[in-house]
């Protein structure tokens, strides 16, 4: 598995408090880990990750090869906190069958190796995103890895414990009763003050219980955006990372977690509010996120108590922050951040008491699917309303004129020219700025937005080409965008953006053929510093151009 380090941001020099003896890990992992002591002349280095606030996790590298390490905190712990060896069991189970997780590798139960408990796993190389925004992307690969993240806990909510052994991991029957418990008492452990917010939460949560408290399905109990590994390239989770707090319990209190920052105070300056729910950012609208979540499962559309859930999930986050701070004053905690939440802990627990009493939409098959399940923005709705008049207005009192053209030119070169009245029209178009909305980067518009423009469009059979948005100069635009070099952008993207250029889409491949790039057989694949190729390329005839 090719490795490199992490990014500097996220690991750096071993914090004095989380020192370890460096020689004795190196020797235990030369005796126990196969592969590890394969490059004997090679230096083992050890750095840490800066962020999250749990369980200390190391980046190390020895050679060519690259691993990860989490053990516990040194010092004085919360009971039944840190529970290493329950992370390591879930991971392997969970990687036997397929599901995206890091490969665990070594769990070390004697503490006098490194002063704890610990265990390995391979360096899962690509993206981690703690900025909930997800800067550096387009809007319709947000609104993907949206989708991915809420698919791959679906996934995780339909796998049967049985089948994976997990047998006896958590006790399943009664689990919210047990969560009010365990966090209420976790929280007065730790708590450096007195919150009255706390309290009264803790008591409206054991007084509301779910009456049907009964499931057993695995569940992660920390489910979010950093805690996902991306692929390098693509929208899709290769790891979901941090099983400390796993368990066999109910899966909508990690829907309710990974819902948290939908009801997010704005007093609270963990993440920036104000960007996050911005229109056009491609944030996929939490009913959304919810029907995808239902529909692979395969369950109705139905929350029941999803109030107490989501009460339950600040609950949950006050108490954990709340720990967090609790060891930042005994001097063990990662982060560097970890003081302020000693005021974070009052808001996040009054936002828990005022979404107890919010009556929340239970079903959402009451819901009008145009209108609220997949949600337009202000601007796509706007863009719409100016689509459909020009439409009416100026393409389709235009259709009898270019059907015409194409009749009285069937039988002549002409026929593959255009009528001059689709350019006049895609001039026009381009002035009232209709003009290439399909790319979000260009447009603003959401995936959402643009398919209701599209199906306006699509009642012509040449209106896309007059707003830019024909096929196959969609397609290859977006790829020149996501990337191409600044100077293929320069001599291709541009001209195409303006409409002064257009593009094809040619597929050669001897038993191969149509539109379709799925169809393509040939492959390539990285190997070292190179590429290999591995197929055939075919010739192609009856080109034409202008």
């Amino acid at each position: 598995m090719e490795t490199k380090a992490p990014d500097e941001q996220e690991a750096a020099e071993v914090l004095p408090q989380h020192q370890f003896d460096y020689r004795s890990l190196e020797a235990y992992l030369n005796q126990h880990l196969p592969g590890f002591g394969a490059d004997p002349g090679a230096k083992l280095t050890v750095a840490q990750y800066r962020l999250g606030q749990s369980n200390p996790t190391f980046y190390l590298q020895k050679g060519f090869q690259g691993y990860v390490l989490r053990k516990k905190p040194p010092g004085s712990l919360l009971p039944k906190a840190h529970k290493i060896d329950r992370e390591f069991k879930v991971q392997k189970a969970l990687f036997s069958i397929g599901f995206p997780v890091p490969k665990p590798l070594l769990y070390c139960s004697n503490a006098s190796v490194i002063g704890t408990e610990f265990y390995i796993m391979e360096h899962v190389q690509g993206r981690i995103f703690r900025d909930f925004t997800i800067p550096g992307v387009s809007p319709a690969e947000r609104s993907a890895m949206y989708v991915a993240m809420v698919e791959t806990l679906a996934q995780l909510h339909s796998l049967n414990v049985n089948a994976l052994q997990l047998e006896g991991y958590g006790i399943g029957a009664g689990f919210c009763k047990r969560q009010v418990s365990t966090w209420t008492k976790q929280y007065q452990a730790a708590a450096h003050q007195d919150i009255p917010a706390m309290n009264q939460l803790s008591d409206w949560l054991m007084k509301n219980l779910p009456d049907n408290d009964n499931e057993e399905k695995l569940i992660h109990g920390d489910f979010k955006l950093d805690n996902i590994i991306f692929h390098p390239t693509e929208s899709r989770v290769i790891a979901v990372l941090d099983w400390e707090l796993s368990t066999i319990g109910h899966p909508l209190s990690d829907l309710a977690h990974f819902s948290l920052f939908y009801f997010w105070p704005r007093t609270v300056p963990l993440i920036n509010q104000g960007s996050y729910f911005q229109e056009n950012i491609g944030i996929p609208s939490l009913e959304e996120l919810i029907s995808i979540y239902c529909r692979c499962r395969g369950i109705d559309y139905i929350l029941p108590n999803w109030n107490f859930f989501v009460a339950l999930a600040y609950f949950k986050l006050a108490g954990i922050l709340q720990g967090v701070y609790s060891r930042y004053l005994l001097g063990n905690n990662v982060s560097e951040n970890s003081f302020q939440f000693a005021n974070v802990v009052q808001p996040l627990a009054e936002t828990g008491l005022q979404l107890s009493k919010r009556t929340f939409r239970t079903t959402l098959s009451q819901i009008d699917t145009t209108r609220e399940l997949f949600v337009q923005t202000r601007r796509g709705q706007e863009v719409l309303t100016r689509v459909k008049r020009f439409m009416k207005q100026h393409i389709l009192p235009a259709e009898k004129e270019v059907i015409e053209f194409y009749v009285q030119n069937e039988n002549s070169l002409d026929k593959w020219k255009k009528p001059s009245v689709i350019d006049k029209l895609k001039e026009m178009a381009k002035a009232e700025g209709l003009w290439n909305l399909f790319l979000p980067a260009a447009s603003g518009l959401s995936q959402v937005d643009y398919a209701l423009v599209a199906e306006e469009t699509g009642k012509c059979f040449f209106a896309p080409e007059v707003f830019n948005c024909q096929a196959p100069d969609t397609g290859n635009m977006e790829l020149l965008h996501l990337y191409g070099s600044e100077k293929q952008k320069q001599q291709w993207l541009e001209p195409l953006l303006q409409g002064s250029i257009a593009s094809c889409f040619c597929m050669t491949e001897p038993d191969v053929a149509s539109s379709d790039a799925t169809n393509i057989d040939c492959s390539i694949q990285k190997d070292g510093d190179s590429y290999v190729v591995n197929g055939k390329k075919w010739w192609s005839s009856g080109e034409y151009s202008d």
